[in-house]
């Protein structure tokens, strides 16, 4: 005869966590709003995108805050031209973003502005974010394809120097710009 047994256990485990920590992580970024407005004053589309926080960018808001040195903030915004395009990296600079050109007088569209337009940041809310008190306005003086913004530190068109805070691009695609456009940068730094 045959007869089955089945074992029967009880099981019992426990575990202490002792001093678990409280950790908030803080995630710091921009949103962007670019509108096109065309020669009179008509809107033509408008993009609402995130950006990448370069690392020189992270390095300076961590220099700037926790290290506390003299120091005057002078910002402002770059468009991103669709020649040569293939990518944006986190460990772009001004000196070398290989993989982007920026639109001005050598990769279309040009504009009409001297240098870069600023972007100038009022006081921060309560909700933790800070945005510029005023658009800043491209006129485009010729045809081409824009594919986002950056945002940078030096105002010298198609310059290499200063440091490149973040760039994004359009989530609808590119968008094409002819002579007489406007294109009016805005945005929202929170964390």
């Amino acid at each position: 005869m045959n007869s089955d047994k089945l074992p029967i256990r009880d099981t019992f485990g426990a575990g202490l966590i002792a001093r678990p920590t409280l950790a908030e992580c803080i995630a710091l970024g921009m949103q962007y709003q670019v509108e096109c407005l065309d020669a009179q004053g008509r809107r033509k589309w408008i993009e609402d995108f995130h950006n990448t926080v370069m690392t020189v960018g992270k390095n300076f808001v961590l220099d700037t805050v926790f290290r506390g040195s003299a120091y005057t903030a002078s910002f402002f915004f770059g468009l991103i031209s669709s020649v040569s395009y293939s990518a944006i990296a986190a460990g772009d600079t001004m000196a070398s973003h290989s993989g982007w050109t920026e639109a001005g007088p050598t990769n279309a569209p040009n504009y009409s502005q001297g240098t870069r337009p600023a972007a100038t940041f009022g006081s921060a809310a309560s909700a933790g974010s800070i945005t510029n008190s005023a658009v800043s306005a491209f006129s485009i003086t010729g045809n081409g394809t824009v594919k986002g913004a950056f945002l940078t530190t030096n105002s010298t068109k198609d310059g290499t120097t200063g440091t490149l805070i973040n760039a994004g691009l359009f989530t609808q695609g590119d968008r094409g710009v002819v002579n007489g456009d406007t294109i009016n940068v805005s945005g929202t730094w929170s964390m």
